[in-house]
Formats: C-alpha cells, structure tokens, sequence
C-alpha cells in the first residue's frame, strides 16, 4: 500500500510539472487581484494570508487548479480562480514561483 501511494505521488508530481510552464511576465499583469492578501511579489504583510513568492511553479498551478474544480476549498480563493482560465493560472504560477521567497530571506540579519 505504501509503494502504490508512493507511485501516485510520484506520478502527480511529474504530471503537474508537464502541465505548468507558464510566462512570468505575463503572470504579473494578471497578478493584481491577489496582491491585496498576498503582497505585490507574494510575500504577503499579514500572517494569515500564505506567502507564496518562491513556492514551486507546479504546486502553485496545482493549488489554483484545486481551488477551482472545488476540491480544495476556500471562499475568497474559489471567487477569484472562477475567473482565471488554464492558461492564467500558468502564468501566475510561473510568475510567483519566480519571486524571492522566504528559502532566499536572511532570517539572521540584524541578531548578534
């Protein structure tokens, strides 16, 4: 049972990168409705709203693709992909997995 969940999980993974690809520079210009919870690179100001600058192109169109079949399921999330197509979920993927995220942030900076 374990292997089998391992293989689906492989497999998930390899089928999502196959499906993103998005343009980064296109993925900004659509990026303004989320820039109120996310912040304008995706580093979001406010603790409850997720950063999302740097995370994985795949995981990113994955998420937005979930949000929108309703298999994954959040209010203010699955009102603003309703009207995103396939294609601006790529680039809006591709553009916050561009971004510094937390991984390139020095977290040390200004301690002794």
């Amino acid at each position: 049972m374990k292997r089998l969940m391992l293989m689906l999980a492989v497999q998930v993974v390899f089928a999502a990168s196959a499906i993103a690809g998005g343009n980064a520079a296109a993925g900004k210009e659509k990026s303004q409705a989320c820039v109120a919870c996310h912040g304008e690179s995706g580093m979001s100001a406010v603790a409850t709203f997720p950063n999302i600058a740097g995370q994985y192109e795949d995981y990113i169109y994955v998420a937005l693709t979930s949000y929108k079949s309703g298999s994954r399921n959040n209010a203010i999330m699955s009102g603003i992909v309703a009207a995103l197509n396939e294609q601006d979920m790529k680039d809006l993927a591709a553009y916050y997995a561009s971004q510094d995220g937390l991984e390139s942030i020095d977290l040390s900076a200004g301690t002794n």
